[in-house]
């Protein structure tokens, strides 16, 4: 496979998928443990906990901003070609996206420290994949519309924007309650890649001109880049049998491939009797690529006028060799050229906060405390019949923070049963109406968390869907 190819090919790719990692009704929600991997710091009921492996948490999302595969292929009469024109290729700015994500968790659980109970140790693995495209606006309306109505006008590289992963994540955190307002916690992380690519950064243009020999004159400045890790082992295992790519897609989550480290920092704070506020920063932290590197630059400045003919003196000489010496002089002044460069990518950190308000006494804080030993501890158990609040999300992204806003409501249902109810406000959608439920059955703990209910109506036309679950083994502190 060609380098070109490899090139076409992931570009393509990142076109396809993005990612939306906001994960608003898993947030703070911790009747169910996972609620530790968005905020370290936040509360922890439990003597210990033991996700079932592969079945812990499973998270799904897509997204589009924009424009709806409904927009496009509707049956509305409208003209194809006038939809796409409209509502593609003039409808959308550089800062529209599309795509996918995912996250699996292979292994998750976590105990309180026997000798000092207010410390609670966690730690497990679990493998993530993302890709994230921005809309390359000047260059669709270059493929769609041509250059011939476009003179002058300069057709920005910079919108050429992808980015996507597949790593696999080892890590281990411990929350600590210092005191009646105050808990804290803080994740350590290892990250195994997969494979990695991005092209973003990039600079440059392309015009077309009024020419001297010719009609026209084609100019290109360029400086574009494609840095990939992992990307050609895959497609080299790929063409071999199918049990050389697992090994390889195997050895490289545990620990085989480039390796990082970063952390996760974390807090819960009482502001009042009934008042909360939560912060959290999540992958902080870098990945040194130094193996299976294959990087693709474009750089340089080239203009040609297309061939130069005498008429009628050349009509009989247009010999291959002449289109030949065109392609090489336009390689020569714009190289396409490969290299094995190690880098550094950054992780993209992400941001939440909440503002949370109690309210509604449980029953079993109305007992005096010998009513039994099946009560749990007063300042670890679920304090609230109902809670209210607001909740912040930001995430660094290529082109800039991308942020979300979330009102949510939280219900319990006794010990068995627990409700969060979300309405989200971000870039993919203004009628995000989310509900998670929590079920506990004995020791197994059980949840599924749904995003934008209104979109499954007419998921063709949804900008937004999200689906999240996962099953569990808990131990409840007692008194």
């Amino acid at each position: 496979m060609s380098k070109f190819t490899v090139f076409s090919y992931t570009v393509l790719l990142g076109m396809v998928l993005t990612y939306a990692q906001n994960r608003q009704l898993q947030y703070d929600f911790y009747e169910a443990p996972q609620a530790l991997l968005l905020n370290p710091g936040s509360r922890t009921p439990y003597k210990w906990h033991a996700g079932l492996p592969l079945l812990s948490n499973t998270a799904l999302q897509a997204a589009t901003s924009g424009v709806t595969v409904n927009d496009i292929f509707a049956n509305d009469g409208l003209d194809f070609t006038t939809k796409v024109r409209d509502r593609v290729v003039n409808g959308l700015s550089q800062n529209d996206e599309f795509g996918a994500s995912g996250q699996v968790e292979l292994l998750y659980g976590g105990f309180r420290n026997a000798n000092r109970p207010s410390d609670y140790y966690s730690f497990g693995i679990y493998g993530e994949g993302y890709v994230a495209q921005y809309w390359p606006k000047d260059l669709a309306i270059l493929a769609f519309e041509g250059n011939a109505n476009n003179i002058g006008r300069r057709f920005s590289l910079n919108h050429i924007t992808t980015q996507g992963e597949l790593v696999n994540v080892f890590h281990l955190g411990m929350n600590r309650k210092l005191n009646d307002k105050w808990t804290v916690g803080a994740r350590a992380k290892l990250y195994s890649s997969v494979f990695e690519f991005k092209s973003r950064g990039n600079d440059g243009y392309f015009v077309t001109t009024l020419g001297e020999n010719n009609i026209l004159r084609n100019s290109v400045i360029a400086d574009v880049s494609l840095q990939t890790s992992g990307i050609e082992g895959i497609f080299d295992s790929a063409d071999g049998e199918p049990a050389d790519l697992a090994r390889l897609l195997v050895n490289r989550s545990l620990l085989g491939g480039n390796l990082g480290v970063g952390f996760d920092i974390g807090f819960t704070h009482k502001l009042g009797k009934s008042t909360f506020l939560t912060a959290s920063l999540l992958d902080i932290g870098f990945i040194s690529h130094s193996k299976d590197i294959e990087n693709y630059t474009l750089r340089g400045a080239a203009t040609n006028e297309g061939i130069e003919i005498i008429l009628p003196e050349d009509l009989g000489d247009l010999t291959t060799e002449i289109w030949q010496e065109l392609i090489d002089d336009l390689e020569q002044q714009l190289p396409f050229e490969t290299n094995q460069d190690a880098y550094i990518s950054l992780r993209p950190v992400k941001l939440y906060s909440s503002l949370r308000y109690n309210f509604g006494e449980t029953k079993d804080k109305s007992k005096d405390c010998d009513c039994g030993t099946e009560v749990l501890e007063r300042d670890t158990t679920f304090d609230y019949v109902n809670a209210v609040g607001a909740q912040f999300f930001m995430i660094n992204r290529p082109r800039g923070p991308q942020t979300a806003l979330t009102a949510f409501y939280q219900r319990r249902l006794g010990k068995v049963l627990a409700v969060k109810a979300t309405y989200t406000a971000d870039k993919f959608t203004l009628t995000n109406l989310g509900l998670g439920i929590n079920l506990q059955a004995g020791p197994v703990n059980f949840y599924i968390l749904a995003d934008n209910l209104l979109g499954y109506q007419n998921i063709p036309d949804s900008n937004y869907a999200s689906l999240q679950f996962g099953f569990n083994i808990l131990s409840w502190n007692r008194n």
